[in-house]
């Protein structure tokens, strides 16, 4: 019997409801950075990570916003129209999905950048560096997907 299958398969209906609600909560750097060249105006990023790795490299127009700053008090300023897209440095870190929990608890739409700043990286996007959030100013490689 096949490895792969000795666990059981959803039903296609059952792996659809999964894979949309995946989407309903993470994005890709592709994605964001299209929304971010696009200058969709509901996509706000937050750099969930100290203010001193924000510094060293982050993406451009992020915010920096560390998970462990976010309380109803440091929020109370934010647009509650607004879409949040929480990043950290990748998959081995689990600041977005703090970030992204804090955010939802306070009651604002959030989603999580899947593979963080390393993917980014990896997929051929600039970061910026400093404080200042900075501009993305070309769309790197491209994803075919």
């Amino acid at each position: 019997m096949s490895v792969v299958l000795s666990s059981g398969l959803a039903t296609p209906g059952a792996a659809a409801e999964f894979f949309e609600a995946q989407l309903q909560f993470r994005t890709d750097p592709a994605d964001l950075a299209a929304d971010l060249l696009a200058k969709a105006p509901e996509i706000v990023v937050l750099d969930t990570r100290s203010a001193e790795i924000y510094q060293a490299g982050h993406i451009p127009g992020a915010i920096s916003f560390p998970h462990r700053t976010m309380t109803a008090a440091s929020t109370a300023q934010l647009d509650r129209s607004k879409v949040y897209v929480c990043y950290c440095d990748g998959i081995g870190c689990n600041g977005s999905t703090w970030g992204a929990y804090k955010m939802a608890k306070l009651g604002f739409q959030v989603k999580e950048l899947i593979g963080g700043i390393h993917w980014w990286q990896q997929d051929g996007y600039a970061v910026a560096t400093g404080a200042e959030p900075g501009v993305l100013l070309d769309e790197g490689i491209r994803c075919e997907c």
